[in-house]
């Protein structure tokens, strides 16, 4: 009876762990998303409207990994709000990555929306803005003409659908992965940790 008793609480804490870890993972895996997805539309827009626009590509990941630091919030509240002040790096880097994927997921889905539905063309206008800032940048006449090769080359593989959502992944989640880990790596505790930091 009493085993029967253990089992049926054992199951019962895991079960509710489970919730909240997945309610915690949709709240910052939402917010980072709708985040960056704004971010992405906007820039979006403004490349394909205006013809003058520069790119800046460490600007643009700058501000990503500013987004992405919600998933180290988003560790920190699960451990500190649900799981006791303790976590592994097994469990927080879990935690991690399920926001990182929901976020980027979200990611993907508003940009395939945006693009076969409101800018099919896009690319019409991203390729001038990519080979504008090549020569800004002193690139020569046979390195402008690789990158329009390489350009032409992309422009034809983005008419499959699996690799836009390939390539669209690829922008977000391996940066949302790496703060994924870094977090894990800074916010285990275990429980001799967590009693030493309330102690002190």
């Amino acid at each position: 009876m009493n085993e029967k008793f253990s089992a049926q609480s054992t199951f019962a804490a895991w079960s509710q762990i489970f919730k909240h870890m997945k309610k915690n993972v949709w709240i910052f895996g939402t917010i980072t998303g709708l985040i960056i997805s704004s971010f992405m539309l906007y820039a979006a827009m403004e490349c394909y409207t205006n013809p003058d626009m520069q790119t800046n590509d460490v600007v643009g990941y700058a501000g990503m990994i500013a987004v992405f630091s919600l998933i180290f919030v988003g560790i920190k509240n699960y451990r500190d709000k649900y799981n006791g002040g303790i976590i592994t790096f097994g469990k927080a880097f879990k935690t991690g990555f399920y926001i990182t994927f929901i976020a980027s997921s979200m990611y993907v889905l508003v940009w395939l929306v945006d693009y076969y539905i409101f800018i099919p063309d896009f690319l019409d206008k991203y390729i001038p803005h990519v080979l504008k800032d090549a020569t800004a940048d002193g690139a020569t006449q046979q390195e402008l003409q690789e990158k329009t090769a390489e350009m032409a080359e992309f422009k034809e593989m983005y008419q499959n659908p699996f690799f836009v959502v390939l390539i669209t992944y690829s922008e977000v989640f391996p940066v949302g992965l790496i703060i994924a880990l870094v977090s894990a790596l800074l916010l285990k505790r275990k429980s001799n940790d967590a009693k030493a930091s309330i102690t002190t």
